[in-house]
């Protein structure tokens, strides 16, 4: 039996310990907000927190996880007042919407260590891949939600 902190809950994971934290999340724990998308961290939509650093969860053993602090895109907030959840919304950055819960979870990671990242940084830590080819808005979505988060509400990226 697994324990876990998930989103701030403590919770049991019925799960073999190599089992990658992807599926303890999605097959046990029923949070279905993180995708599956390559399953060899390349992809990026399997994206989650651990101990506030952007993991690819495909690959990630459950039980490196034991201790640490989970969140995936369902506790990122409760009413999508993140900076990076309104600014997405605002610009209307998904088409698809597939990896856009995994480009959430590496922006909000980004903006936790940099709070004003240039675009240098951004196509650096960002390497989540979105085959609808919106990553141009992407970019402009870290950059409203930095002015967000900064108290800047009414800037426009």
């Amino acid at each position: 039996m697994l324990k876990l902190n998930v989103n701030g809950k403590s919770v049991e994971a019925d799960a073999d310990p190599s089992t990658p934290l992807l599926w303890v999340l999605r097959d046990h724990l029923g949070l279905t907000g993180t995708k599956y998308g390559c399953g060899i961290a390349q992809c990026g939509a399997c994206t989650v927190h651990v101990d506030g650093s952007a993991i690819r969860s495909c690959v990630y053993p459950a039980s490196a996880a034991v201790g640490k602090a989970i969140t995936t895109i369902e506790g990122l907030s409760e009413d999508a007042s993140h900076p990076v959840q309104q600014a997405w919304v605002e610009i209307d950055t998904p088409q698809c919407g597939y990896c856009q819960p995994g480009m959430i979870m590496a922006a909000s990671a980004l903006l936790s260590e940099n709070p004003n990242p240039s675009d240098e940084d951004i196509n650096q830590r960002i390497t989540n891949i979105c085959r609808c080819g919106t990553l141009p808005r992407v970019r402009e979505g870290i950059h409203r939600a930095a002015a967000i988060a900064a108290g800047d509400e009414g800037a426009k990226s």
